[in-house]
């Protein structure tokens, strides 16, 4: 089967590559900077040169592909031209999306985020919770209006499943996506030792491969017009470190660090990028975000796709399995 992936040498786009030209299929892999490109240099994976601003470049490499997994994203804390998270998460995903019904694509799985459902207060949160009345950030409000505008848009013939990832961690290049790995890697050597807060905040974390299974299974069953939660296991970032701790075999003294504090240092890092035009590590609306609970239910892609969950300390076993050779 022929399969178009954009952001194909991402983190999960290359491991999604990978895991599918093993099944046997080709990968019509979307490629903006050809140097990026080594990491998928696999047998049947076929280079399309293309924009998600230039839907024609879409079109093109689409033909005669029968699905199309969409995972490029404008995911970074801070962007130099405010409009760059709409432009490439929603107008970038509307063309995606109107080459595939061009192209005669019998199914597209989009990419979006958990953080569209907001954070959780009493109940765990569901697809049915609806969307986040106030996203924290630009990257969150811009996957809102790019799933409400998905749903308008006529499809024909073509199927459309929206897949919500949570924090997701593993082998992979270490980039913004895989925040929670490069954190890993640094308590592993003794460099992080920082809990926001008090430490009792809940997220949720999801092993990569965990996540392809999801993409796959969505693919696969997934109804079209739905979306699935892909999470993994709900922890406070006291349980995470204690975990990661255990797993590691290295219980490292945890400093908690009060809120005021990180949103002054965070504003301190905006300030600069403004002046600078050098981006942040991370800003205050991401701190805010970040030290609410964002516990998740993973439910209904367990009872429509199948979709099954990795321990996390099975997760982390594996990920240091993979860093030592880093």
């Amino acid at each position: 089967m022929k399969i178009y992936i954009t952001a194909a040498t991402g983190f999960i786009g290359s491991n999604l590559t990978k895991r599918l030209i093993e099944e046997g299929n080709t990968v019509h892999a979307l490629i903006r900077n050809p140097a990026k490109s080594k990491k998928i240099n696999f047998e049947n994976v076929i280079f399309k040169n293309g924009d998600l601003l230039n839907s024609d470049s879409l079109y093109q490499g689409m033909k005669g592909c029968e699905e199309v997994y969409h995972l490029a994203a404008f995911a970074r804390p801070w962007a130099k031209q405010r409009d760059t998270y709409y432009k490439i998460n929603v107008q970038g995903t509307l063309n995606v999306l109107l080459a595939a019904i061009k192209a005669g694509v019998r199914k597209v799985v989009i990419t979006s985020t958990a953080g569209v459902l907001g954070p959780s207060e009493k109940d765990l949160v569901t697809e049915n919770s609806g969307s986040n009345s106030l996203p924290f950030t630009g990257y969150e409000k811009s996957k809102i209006i790019m799933e409400e505008k998905v749903w308008q848009l006529p499809k024909k013939q073509t199927q459309v499943v929206i897949v919500l990832p949570s924090r997701l961690y593993g082998p992979g290049e270490l980039t913004v996506s895989n925040s929670v790995t490069k954190l890993i890697k640094l308590y592993n050597k003794g460099l992080w030792r920082l809990i926001p807060g008090d430490g009792k905040s809940i997220g949720n974390y999801v092993f990569i491969t965990d996540v392809l299974d999801g993409l796959i299974l969505a693919m696969k069953k997934g109804r079209s017009g739905e979306r699935y939660i892909i999470g993994g296991q709900n922890l406070t970032y006291n349980e995470f470190f204690e975990t990661l701790g255990k797993v590691i075999g290295k219980s490292r003294f945890m400093i908690k660090i009060p809120l005021k504090i990180i949103m002054f240092i965070s504003g301190i890092q905006l300030y600069l990028a403004e002046l600078t035009g050098k981006p942040p590590v991370i800003t205050p609306v991401w701190v805010k975000k970040y030290c609410h609970s964002w516990a998740i239910s993973s439910n209904k892609a367990k009872n429509e796709l199948g979709y099954q969950i990795t321990p996390i300390h099975e997760g982390i076993n594996k990920t240091m399995e993979w860093l030592k050779d880093e």
